[in-house]
């Protein structure tokens, strides 16, 4: 059993425009810190918002499968398969599978907050084929609730998100005060981060926008202090291929 808080004073953090948009980053690149270094397929993990709303200019991608989740607000984005401006709203996600390349840029409006988070799909294979892109409505994701936990799966059963990277499901848990146990899955590593409220487990408070990586454990009990919402992503502990962090030594 292994349950590893990363507290957001000891994640990475960025910005762009000048503090126009603002990022605390559980997964950051390495010349912005952060205790955390990718692992399995995870590449990359922003939490990025924007009080006033603003742009990050066009920028290109390769390889990598880039995925974006609206957690508040609305976002808007553009790139060079579709060369129009498409507006993604709360609940909503996108994904880019980057390929042989593809450009984009992005708006934060006001308001807005979003995670970005990249996956190694094995970059290898991935940077031969062409660039794709999809977006998916919140609506079209499914939910269920049980024993007042409402779940939200963007990743798994259910769900027409479709991605390379192996063995990745994302979960949304809306989860109402008092004492709830969660499932995990315990063959997988399970990425946690606290989207709103706060909760205790195992005698530790975990606090808006703090991260936890969980490893061999089927179940987290925890104790709720008025509503949670968390942002769950479970993936292999080992991959069958070599990811860019391990070959490049990030």
């Amino acid at each position: 059993m292994s349950i590893h808080i990363i507290r957001k004073a000891h994640q990475a953090s960025g910005q762009f425009n000048g503090g126009e948009i603002l990022e605390n980053k559980p997964i950051g690149f390495p010349r912005e810190g952060g205790e955390l270094k990718p692992y399995s397929n995870l590449f990359y993990w922003s939490h990025a918002w924007s009080d006033h709303g603003s742009t990050i200019g066009l920028h290109p991608h390769q390889g990598f499968e880039i995925m974006s989740f609206v957690t508040e607000g609305s976002i808007e984005h553009y790139d060079t398969a579709h060369k129009e401006w498409r507006r993604l709203d709360k609940g909503a996600a996108q994904i880019i599978r980057a390929g042989s390349g593809i450009s984009h840029s992005e708006k934060i409006n006001a308001g807005g907050h979003l995670f970005q988070i990249w996956f190694d799909p094995n970059l290898n294979a991935s940077i031969q084929q062409p660039a794709s892109y999809n977006d998916y409505e919140g609506t079209v994701f499914p939910v269920v609730e049980s024993n007042g936990i409402r779940t939200k799966t963007y990743r798994g059963e259910g769900s027409p998100l479709q991605m390379e990277s192996e063995g990745v499901e994302i979960i949304e848990k809306f989860i109402p005060n008092g004492e709830h146990v969660i499932a995990l899955k315990s063959q997988k590593i399970n990425s946690i981060y606290l989207v709103k409220g706060e909760f205790q487990v195992e005698n530790e408070t975990v606090w808006q926008d703090d991260f936890m990586v969980v490893k061999n454990q089927s179940e987290l009990k925890v104790t709720a202090r008025d509503s949670v919402q968390l942002f769950i992503i479970s993936s292999l502990e080992t991959l069958p291929y070599k990811t860019y962090a391990e070959t490049y030594g990030r």
